[in-house]
């Protein structure tokens, strides 16, 4: 017996080229009638599409003076709700003949059209003393900010100190246009007259 040459082995295997060929043309086909896989939705996940870190921004009034300042050591925005997360937020209200309002939070939330800020966790409003008046800050857990109406409120605990005093009360309206602070529930005070 001789041993088989290439020709041979050729002829062999070629009885699997026409199968080899029929299998390659029904995987082709059935990748041609499977559906494509769905887009992703990117609507429905709540990734950031923007993140900033040290963001500042002004707020303007009619007369080109500035309304607020709202900065963050970081700003994320989230396309799905058009919403923005704020680490670390800051807002001050700049006043002409008064001093100035400022607020920090450790984290915070702008609604989708930035009318309403949403301020959670050691929460610090603080007025600056003035001729008239001595420095106040009130601490709270949240605070609900409407920078264009200029009021905030809070339906949580605060804590007012002053010089000379200490509130405690549950929620509070700030209007900051006004100047008016209104304390809504379980209010309690202690007052240390000044010592001569």
């Amino acid at each position: 017996m001789t041993p088989p040459t290439l020709l041979d082995r050729l002829r062999a295997w070629s009885a699997l080229v026409p199968l080899l060929a029929l299998l390659a043309a029904t995987y082709w086909l059935s990748q041609q009638v499977l559906p494509l896989p769905p887009a992703p939705d990117y609507k429905a996940r709540h990734d950031p599409d923007v993140i900033i870190t040290d963001f500042s921004a002004v707020a303007l009034g009619n007369s080109g003076a500035p309304r607020y300042l709202l900065a963050a050591r970081e700003m994320k925005h989230y396309p799905d709700d058009n919403s923005t997360d704020l680490i670390a937020p800051r807002l001050t209200s700049p006043f002409r003949n008064a001093p100035p309002i400022r607020i920090t939070a450790d984290r915070g939330t702008v609604d989708h059209n930035g009318s309403e800020i949403f301020l959670h966790d050691n929460v610090v409003i603080v007025r600056d003393a003035s001729a008239k008046q001595g420095q106040m800050k009130i601490t709270t857990s949240y605070l609900h900010v409407a920078p264009n109406d200029e009021t905030a409120d809070t339906d949580r605990p605060v804590t007012i100190t002053t010089e000379h005093s200490l509130t405690t009360a549950k929620g509070l309206t700030l209007n900051s246009a006004t100047r008016v602070l209104t304390l809504l529930a379980q209010v309690r005070a202690q007052y240390e007259p000044p010592q001569d």
